[in-house]
C-alpha cells in the first residue's frame, strides 16, 4: 500500500508538518511539500479549441507520484476559513489533467483513498467545517474515497501538539497505516 503525504502549507515546520509527521511516524510513505514546487496557476481554457496549454512548472513531477499511490493524506492549514494557496493551486491543476489525454486522472484518482488534515486556531474544529465540505465535493467529483479527517486547533508552530483530540485520532490513524505498510 503506497501513501502519499501532501502538505499544503508555507511553512516547514508548522502545526500541519507536525499532524503529518505524528500521522506518518515509522509508517513508510512519500511525502511531498508543495511550497518546495514551483506550481503555476492556469488560464481556465477547457471551453476553447485548443483547450489547456501545457504550463513549464513542476506538476508533472509530482503527477506520477499522486498516481501512483494508493492512499494520499491531504495536510493544509485553515486560511481565511479555506485551504492553503499552494493546496487550491494544486487542486486547480486538475481542470487541465482532467482533459489531458496523457493521463486518465480521474479513471486512476478513483481507485484512491483520500484523507484530510487541516490545522487552525482555537475554532477551526468549527470553522473548518466548511473546507471538509469542500474537500467532499472534489472528492466526489474525480469518485476517490474520502476516509477520514483531523482538524487540528493551533495558531503557532506546534501550538497543536495542546490539541488531545486530534493527537488521538492522529495516533488511531498512525496504527492503522502502520497495518497496510
Amino acid at each position: 500500500m503506497k501513501i502519499l503525504a501532501v502538505l499544503g502549507s508555507s511553512r516547514k515546520k508548522g502545526n500541519t508538518a507536525y499532524m503529518v509527521d505524528r500521522i506518518m511516524d515509522g509508517v513508510n510513505h512519500v511525502a511531498i511539500n508543495l511550497a518546495d514546487h514551483q506550481i503555476l496557476p492556469i488560464d481556465d481554457k477547457r471551453h476553447t479549441v485548443d483547450g489547456f496549454s501545457l504550463v513549464d512548472d513542476d506538476y508533472e513531477k509530482i503527477l506520477p507520484q499522486l498516481l501512483d499511490s494508493d492512499i494520499i493524506i491531504f495536510a493544509t492549514p485553515l486560511y481565511w476559513y479555506g485551504m492553503s494557496g499552494h493546496m487550491k493551486t494544486f487542486f486547480d491543476r486538475w481542470s487541465q489533467y482532467l482533459r489531458d489525454e496523457r493521463f486518465d486522472l480521474k479513471g486512476e484518482l478513483s481507485k484512491k483513498k483520500a484523507y484530510v488534515v487541516v490545522t487552525g486556531g482555537a475554532n477551526a474544529p468549527i470553522t473548518a467545517l466548511p473546507l471538509i465540505q469542500q474537500f467532499q465535493y472534489i472528492f466526489d467529483f474525480v469518485d476517490m474515497k474520502f476516509e477520514d479527517y483531523i482538524i487540528a486547533r493551533g495558531v503557532k508552530p506546534e501550538e497543536v501538539s495542546q490539541d488531545q483530540l486530534a493527537l488521538q485520532k492522529a495516533q488511531y490513524w498512525n496504527n492503522e497505516f502502520k497495518k497496510l505498510s
